[in-house]
Order: C-alpha cells, then structure tokens, then sequence
C-alpha cells in the first residue's frame, strides 16, 4: 500500500531508507553528494564499497557534501507536476551536521504546501523516524503536514543513536583524530562511541576491544542506558563488517526481546566518515 497522496514524506539519501521500503511508503528521497577527488557523484546512485576501493587505491578520503537548494528544487517540482494537491513533509537530516534543512528552506520560499523539520539525527536514526511516521500515516491517512509533524516531534524526542568505527582511519584521513591517536586505537584496540546529541555528533567515550565482543555488548549497554522500546531495533553497518557479528549482535537483540531487528546498510555519506565495518545502533527510548 502506497503512502496517501494527501501527503509525502520526504527525506536525504543521508537517511540510508532502502529503496524498497522507500517505494513502498512512497517516501521522496533528495540525493546528498560525494566528491572523488574532481568528480562529484550523487549519493545512493553507486554502492557504499566504491568509497572504500576509491581510498584503498587513491590514499585520498572522499568528501561530503549536503543536498543543495537545487536538489530540492528539483524534489519539490516534480512531486507538485504529479501530485498537485499534494502536501510535503520534508524529515531532515540532521541541521547542525549539514546544510540540507537550510537548504530546504530556500528552495521551499513559496510554497505553501511544504514544510521541514530538523530530525536532529542522520543515518538510520533519521530514517527510523521517518519509516515509523510513514507507517502512522497509513492508520491516519486524513493527516496533513501539520499533524503528521506535530506527530513526529515525540519520534525526534526519543530517537536514539550511536555508532563505533572499527579502526580510526577514516577517521584520521578526514582530519578528525590526529595520527597519533589514530595509531593508539589501532594497537590498543579503541572504538570512540560516538552519538547524535542535540543534533551534533559526539564522542562521548572510549571502547575497547574486538568488534566480535564489543557489538552485541553495545546492543545490551545502549537498550539498557536508554530504555530503548522493544518494538523495533534498527543496526547500522558498513561495507566489510563480519557476518559472524552480525549473528552475535542479533542474538543478543533477541535475547532483549526486540520483537523486530532491522538491519541498515549505510550509504556513501556514514561510510565515508566511519569507514569499514562500522557498527550502529538506534531505537526509541520509552517514554518517561
């Protein structure tokens, strides 16, 4: 069943929806870009893995860069030419990250029918957010952009998501730890946690170990610290990372009693700044 035409739900690349739930709920995804060296690709039109060869091969990280006003531009005309009635609900990725929202907003000046709000997450928090409120609007299909905000403003409250790299690499290539640290994690093994607060990435402490062991261990630590609703996990997970702790990790999401694990392959843009085999953890915190 297809989204309701009285209104769409709209999001970046950046949110990593695979592209069959995003045809399923008829979701409008407005590409984010990646930058190889002189040739600037779109994000989501190549797989995650050429990030990976580019840097093995070249030495050089590819950079990132936010949907610009155009790209909305081009989003927001083709959903009014098909759907003229229409209303848009455009799901940001995170604003203290990107460009995009702001982005949005210029290209938005207007129109009437449109409106953005700031997710404060990116990746597969953003998109957990934006898979749960399409669902909503399926059992509310008379919702306009109004009150399909008003009720994601809850789902931003209590999404919540971390993520730890496998090496510091990538980290050091796109000048954000320095050598030297970046040479300690590899010897001693440390994985900065790091987590969206308040929109803003955050390292906000140091694990150490194999991500054999450290994986579904973050799965228990993080449903616990935050009381996470058992409903629905969603796992993050870049290019290379083992199946053998992808069988650790669902075991121990089984364990918890999640009743539904999904698992979200990231895109160019999480790729780029987490590297390999990374791992990522989001869900809703119950409510107080």
């Amino acid at each position: 069943m297809e989204q309701n035409r009285k209104l769409l739900l709209m999001a970046e690349t950046g949110a990593d929806i695979p592209r069959s739930l995003a045809e399923r709920y008829n979701i409008q995804i407005v590409p984010m870009h990646i930058t190889f060296g002189t040739e600037t690709r779109d994000d989501g039109t190549f797989p995650s893995e050429e990030i990976c060869t580019f840097y093995d091969r070249t030495g050089v990280l590819p950079k990132t860069s936010g949907s610009v006003p155009e790209d909305f531009t081009k989003a927001f005309d083709a959903v009014h030419e098909k759907w003229p009635e229409a209303e848009i609900l455009h799901l940001a990725y995170s604003a203290a990250t990107t460009c995009s929202y702001q982005s949005a907003l210029i290209a938005a000046e207007g129109r009437d029918y449109i409106k953005s709000v700031d997710t404060k997450v990116a990746c597969a928090g953003q998109g957990a957010v934006v898979l749960t409120l399409a669902r909503m609007l399926e059992e509310h299909p008379d919702w306009g952009k109004e009150e399909a905000a008003q009720a994601a403003q809850p789902l931003i409250d209590r999404v919540r998501m971390c993520f730890i790299p496998d090496d510091l690499e990538y980290l050091r290539a796109g000048g954000r730890v320095s050598n030297a640290v970046a040479l300690a994690g590899r010897v001693l093994g440390i994985h900065p946690l790091i987590e969206f607060v308040d929109g803003n990435l955050v390292a906000t402490k140091k694990l150490r170990g194999k991500l054999l062991k450290l994986a579904p261990q973050l799965v228990r630590d993080y449903a616990a610290q935050h009381s996470l609703d058992r409903e629905e996990l969603w796992l993050i997970w870049t290019p290379g990372f083992p199946d053998e702790v992808r069988a650790a990790v669902d075991a121990a999401a089984k364990d918890l009693g999640f009743r539904k694990v999904s698992w979200f392959k990231s895109g160019g843009v999480i790729t780029t700044h987490s590297g390999p085999s990374a791992f990522g953890v989001v869900g809703f915190a119950n409510p107080e």
